[in-house]
């Protein structure tokens, strides 16, 4: 049976019966005991619980596209309505859901109180033969959990899970509602993603506040160097490089070949560098990164913005690493060739995608002007593509949620500072600021830069440590804003 068809059909109706069949009976996997995460002797933990629940999420293949997110949805739904807790979940397009569910204030409810915990369930395809374990496995190794989402973005989803029913577990006293939002299409950013909900749904998750991914606890050396919160995103852009000639036999070439032109013209952009632009939330961040540097790339840090050596230190620090290039300016990344149709046939056309990403309120515009005269070929064309994102006003670096954000984190991790961050991916925080929400973005776990480089990657995996440690962080966030004490 094609589940996804089926929680398309039926919808959240279906989940009124949930509790009459097995879970393994839907097609859904069976919540993974905590034995086969941790073989730790103590107390069953809300962390040792989301393990179980990270491993469940991998082994159910989300890859977008398609996406097929309904099966997630569908056991996202059924975990909080064991709980008690009743969840929506949301049709965005064929064969793919979101899921709502909300905990009520024990006060007034006040809207514009409302805090969103937001993670999607997509994941970005795999090419399986450069895995060493099955990527949909949800299999934990030498301390690991391995698959894909396990940093992207299902750890997120499950620890959302996690500190979203610890609060229903604990009958805390909310002074707002809490409200859980697993997203559909987030890596695609098309017809079923965050935009959709918004337009059919809003009234279902509006909120003052929001914590997502986009935001990383930074390890060094093992320990904690800083922790990196997102308050504002580059804008996705993506440029087809069309180049067009003749068509004929290869045996006799021809300078219009489309291959060749298209050929030159990727090699110039691909050596191209945008010039500099600092935006506020970057002149923060390195502000605070100098003094955890050693000090010779602290000086050119620190230099980067003056007059007699800023173009020189502004290169230093750019090559020094590719996050720190990509914040400081708009990025080109030649991504996808395609050409011909045949080894014997010249052909008429070829093309590339360029991906771009724009600082906030830089103009593609302006881009795509500087790299036609940097190609200065006839044959060539640029072509902006449809469904480029907003750039979206940054979050307030003022706000209480931010401070407080910002004070649970550094404390949690032994004082390591925490900054202002402007990540260079896109999330579905975007739309959320341009829908008057203070979004910010943190994965709370430790990771290291070899595990940063796996997600997207091969091989992508999370160590349980990292992740639990993340869980408590997060649960401490949320319940110091959300919870009263009496």
């Amino acid at each position: 049976m094609n589940w996804n068809r089926a929680a398309q059909v039926i919808g959240g109706a279906a989940l009124l019966f949930a509790g009459c069949f097995p879970a393994a009976a839907q097609g859904i996997p069976q919540p993974t005991p905590v034995s086969a995460v941790s073989a730790s002797p103590e107390p069953v933990s809300m962390a040792r619980e989301a393990s179980g629940w990270l491993a469940d999420l991998i082994k159910i293949n989300t890859s977008n596209p398609p996406g097929n997110e309904n099966l997630a949805a569908m056991y996202v739904s059924n975990l909080l309505q064991k709980e008690g807790v009743k969840a929506e979940i949301l049709d965005v397009g064929p064969g793919r859901s979101a899921v709502v569910a909300r905990l009520r204030s024990s006060v007034v409810p006040d809207p514009s109180k409302a805090l969103l915990l937001v993670a999607h369930m997509d994941v970005v395809p795999v090419e399986k033969a450069r895995w060493t374990v099955d990527p949909f496995s949800g299999v934990v190794r030498d301390g690991y959990i391995y698959g894909r989402g396990a940093i992207d973005d299902k750890s997120m989803l499950a620890a959302n899970l996690a500190v979203f029913i610890h609060l229903k577990r604990t009958n805390a006293h909310l002074n707002r509602d809490v409200i859980f939002l697993a997203t559909a299409d987030e890596e695609g950013s098309g017809d079923a993603s965050i935009r959709t909900l918004i337009a059919k749904y809003w009234d279902k998750f509006a909120a003052a506040f929001a914590i997502n991914e986009g935001g990383n606890v930074f390890m060094k050396n093992g320990k904690v160097q800083y922790i990196g919160v997102q308050a504002s995103e580059k804008v996705a852009v993506n440029i087809a490089v069309i180049a067009r000639g003749a068509s004929g036999h290869a045996s006799q070439p021809t300078k219009d070949n489309p291959v060749a032109h298209l050929a030159a013209a990727v090699a110039k952009i691909g050596t191209y560098s945008a010039p500099v632009h600092f935006t506020a939330i970057v002149r923060r961040y390195f502000e605070g990164i100098a003094p955890l540097e050693d000090d010779e790339i602290a000086k050119w840090i620190r230099s980067m913005d003056t007059p007699d050596r800023g173009e020189h230190a502004q290169r230093v620090v750019s090559d020094a690493s590719p996050l720190w290039n990509a914040m400081l300016r708009d990025t080109i990344a030649p991504t996808v060739l395609s050409a011909g149709v045949a080894n014997n046939v010249i052909p008429a056309e070829a093309r590339a995608n360029l991906n771009i990403r724009l600082l906030p309120g830089d103009s593609i515009s302006t881009l795509v002007s500087d790299l036609n005269k940097l190609v200065n070929d006839p044959a060539v064309r640029l072509e902006i593509q449809p469904n480029a994102g907003l750039a979206a006003p940054p979050s307030s670096l003022e706000s209480d949620f931010y401070n407080l954000i910002c004070r649970v984190a550094s404390r949690e991790f032994g004082g390591a500072p925490a900054l202002p961050f402007q990540s260079t991916w896109l999330t579905d925080s975007a739309q959320l600021r341009l829908h008057n929400v203070q979004a910010y973005g943190l994965v709370p776990f430790p990771l290291s830069e070899e595990d940063l480089k796996r997600m997207h990657g091969d091989d992508e995996r999370i160590p349980v440590s990292s992740f639990d440690k993340g869980v408590d962080l997060l649960t401490k966030i949320v319940t110091e804003f959300a919870v009263t004490r009496y």
